[in-house]
């Protein structure tokens, strides 16, 4: 009397993460997302690993959360993923603000982003 089981949105070559409430707004982290996207997984983590920003950690580690699903609960070969999708949506925004001159305030907005990694496995270039 369970329901039945969901089926799976991704096709058998693909597979995917989510980060969810990163503390960055979604047009900085989009800058990452995009650096990302159509690269080959070796070269997306080289890239993540000497990019300047803050939230790099962050990307870098739900893109290495997507080769270990990849490898471990869909049976891929981490040498041919290639990162298909990686987009941003937005989360909540924290309003706060600050008090400004002559009895005004100023607002402030502090965003939060989600990020959605898929990889995929291409077959090797002979």
């Amino acid at each position: 009397m369970s329901k039945k089981k969901r089926e799976r949105a991704l096709s058998d070559n693909e597979a995917q993460a989510v980060a969810r409430m990163l503390r960055v707004s979604p047009q900085k982290l989009n800058l990452l997302a995009q650096l990302i996207r159509g690269k080959k997984v070796a070269t997306a983590l080289a890239d993540l690993e000497f990019s300047r920003k803050r939230i790099a950690r962050d990307v870098r580690k739900c893109l290495e959360s997507a080769i270990a699903n990849a490898e471990n609960n869909h049976d891929l070969d981490v040498d041919d993923l290639v990162v298909v999708e990686a987009h941003v949506g937005k989360a909540i925004v924290i309003k706060r603000h600050e008090v400004r001159a002559r009895g005004r305030v100023g607002a402030i907005h502090k965003p939060f982003s989600h990020l959605t990694i898929v990889v995929r496995e291409v077959e090797a270039q002979a």
